[in-house]
């Protein structure tokens, strides 16, 4: 298969066509919540901006932002620290491995956090003026369809702080 240069030209091609179209549609997903990414040609993963979620702009409250994530939100992606990213908030995620139905699910996740975070900031800040990015507590997803086994990963560096990657399957 390999050695037949026109199927080969023909598959490189339409991957190319493939990941960007499902970059645009995971980056404007983003986008709608206000998470804002790094701006690519090419790749298997995007990196998304998170540093506004960060209590405080340190890579220990990268880590504690990361775990909410992953056990809270059921989503799998990597801290940017895990990769010596020199700044915190920012999170690896992986695009190319997921069908149209797995994306929808992770956006929807992210935007039941993100809706979260707002809500919980909007009342804050109505006390006391003060911004607060995101609290554990209370934190609800609901789908408005039932989706069963559908393997959520979005990304998992080796060098993680977790010996494997936790996948998370995705029920009502």
């Amino acid at each position: 298969m390999l050695s037949d240069n026109e199927f080969v030209d023909k598959f490189i091609v339409e991957s190319a066509k493939r990941l960007a179209t499902r970059y645009k549609q995971f980056t404007w997903g983003l986008e709608q919540v206000g998470i804002g990414c790094l701006k690519s040609n090419a790749g298997l993963f995007l990196w998304m901006d998170l540093h506004q979620l960060l209590k405080e702009q340190t890579f220990e409250a990268e880590m504690t932002l990361w775990r909410v994530i992953v056990n809270e939100v059921k989503l799998n992606v990597s801290p940017g620290s895990s990769f010596h990213c020199p700044n915190p908030g920012w999170f690896r995620d992986r695009f190319a491995n997921m069908d149209d139905q797995t994306m929808e699910v992770a956006l929807s996740r992210i935007r039941t956090f993100m809706l979260q975070k707002l809500r919980i900031s909007h009342h804050n800040n109505k006390k006391s003026k003060k911004k607060l990015c995101w609290q554990t507590s209370n934190l609800r997803l609901s789908f408005s369809s039932r989706i069963d086994d559908i393997m959520i990963s979005l990304c998992m560096s080796p060098h993680s702080p977790l010996a494997q990657s936790p996948l998370v399957r995705a029920k009502d």
